[in-house]
């Protein structure tokens, strides 16, 4: 196989997995859980603070709270550098990504 057809395979591959992310995406949103819809940013780029769709407004360490929980979709916690950190779920959407969110 030459080059061409390695990235074709990966290009379908990608697009298969965006439009499969986009329905789980949807389907998801009927269970009642919040979605993060913009963020809160510091003078140096850092997300300080969340806001969800139902318009509640959460600091970082409650963000985290509630997405350990199971309250919030399409967020991630994990443990790195000593603390727990918010991201988004690697769905394959940038769009949702947290540093691509509005900010409020």
């Amino acid at each position: 196989m030459d080059n061409q057809e390695f990235e074709k395979i990966f290009q379908d591959y990608k697009q298969q997995g965006g439009e499969q992310a986009r329905q789980e995406v949807s389907e998801s949103a009927e269970l009642g859980k919040e979605q993060i819809v913009a963020v809160r940013k510091n003078e140096d780029g850092d997300i300080i603070a969340f806001k969800t769709n139902s318009g509640r407004e959460l600091d970082y360490v409650t963000a985290i709270d509630e997405a350990k929980a199971g309250k919030l979709e399409h967020v991630d916690v994990f443990h790195k550098y000593g603390r727990d950190i918010l991201r988004s779920e690697p769905d394959g959407i940038k769009e949702n990504n947290l540093d691509q969110l509005d900010t409020f």
